[in-house]
């Protein structure tokens, strides 16, 4: 084992299907990332069978590819990472059983990775001194959550959504309005010519100082907006102009974003946090990146130097699914001798 401390990423918990070699946590040699948009566009939601033999079908190309982009060889390995939590476990099996099967063959140290913690993290990927504690907010499709990390391998859940999580609202609403799968982007980029304040959408805090999120209700509120509150009227939304749909995308990603701000604010300031993380796929949301941003500047740890707080959210390109934070965090675990076994199995939870 040389001194530089290379690691093989796999990423297989919903619909796309990647792999990535990092070096040192913080190289990146390669990533590969095969996504399956344009098969689940249909259903406007992931099919969990579709996902898993989609995975099956593209896996070995994209640990090839991305074994040939970093140039090495399989002697070159130190361990083998996985997300093998939380996740659809029909797709997590996939990756994980290729992950037992490379590490066993080329006899080499497994690592299970938490697919949120990993979305965490690559938040994380740029900075060389991170200041802590801090507050992380990942947001994705199937996920959001709030956590206290007090180090990159000690993250603390303060609250999770009780239902529909921020993403899947953003694909739920992006159907409603016949908008293209999936909704984040579409929701994003009809709600550039919108009035966020068209519409005052329901904003669910639940009960004061509650950390947890609930976006069902929002969703709700949409359909009834489009459909009258009985559900009995028609689909209004193929008689509406461009600009009344923009302006209930932009009302309704105004009101997602305000929940998740104000969230992680009452969480940064109980912890009196000095950085505050955002990863995950809606992380990608420039609205969302703006709020928080604002958020950061205006309030900061009370420790009386008068400095704001600092934002750090994953590059765009690691914000969706991608192997390259699974093997930036295994690093931190294969440091810490945090190895997994072969009796590992995949967990739909984390």
């Amino acid at each position: 084992m040389g001194e530089e401390v290379n690691i093989l990423g796999i990423e297989t918990s919903c619909d796309e299907t990647a792999a990535a070699v990092v070096a040192d946590g913080r190289f990146i040699k390669s990533s590969v990332v095969a996504s399956q948009a344009e098969l689940h566009e249909k259903y406007g939601g992931v099919v969990p069978e579709i996902a898993s033999r989609a995975h099956i079908e593209k896996l070995y190309p994209v640990l090839s590819e991305a074994m040939e982009r970093a140039g090495l060889e399989k002697n070159d390995i130190d361990a083998v990472a996985v997300a093998d939590r939380p996740g659809l476990v029909v797709a997590l099996i996939i990756g994980v059983t290729a992950a037992k099967t490379l590490a066993m063959a080329w006899k080499k140290p497994l690592i299970a990775v938490n697919h949120l913690h990993a979305h965490l993290h690559s938040a994380m990927l740029t900075e060389e001194k991170l200041e802590l504690p801090a507050v992380s907010l990942v947001v994705s499709g199937g996920h959001t959550s709030l956590y206290e990390c007090s180090s990159p391998l000690d993250l603390k859940l303060l609250g999770s959504t009780i239902d529909d999580a921020a993403g899947e609202a953003f694909d739920k609403v992006a159907t409603i309005l016949h908008l293209p799968y999936p909704g984040g982007p579409s929701i994003e980029k009809a709600a550039e010519k919108g009035n966020p304040k068209a519409i005052d959408f329901p904003r669910s805090m639940l009960e004061a100082g509650s950390l947890d999120f609930s976006f069902s209700g929002i969703k709700t509120a949409v359909l009834y907006y489009c459909h009258g509150q009985d559900m009995k009227g028609e689909d209004k939304v193929p008689s509406m102009s461009e600009q009344e749909i923009a302006d209930i995308a932009a009302s309704f990603q105004a009101a997602v974003v305000d929940v998740l701000v104000a969230k992680t604010k009452l969480a940064a300031d109980k912890l009196n946090a000095r950085t505050v993380l955002l990863g995950g796929g809606v992380a990608a949301n420039s609205s969302l990146r703006k709020a928080l941003e604002r958020m950061c500047e205006q309030s900061g740890p009370s420790t009386g130097s008068g400095r704001s707080r600092k934002l750090l959210v994953a590059p765009k390109p690691y914000c969706t699914d991608n192997a390259v934070m699974v093997a930036s965090l295994a690093y931190y675990k294969f440091k810490a001798g945090q190895f997994a076994d072969l009796t590992l199995e995949p967990q739909a939870r984390g």
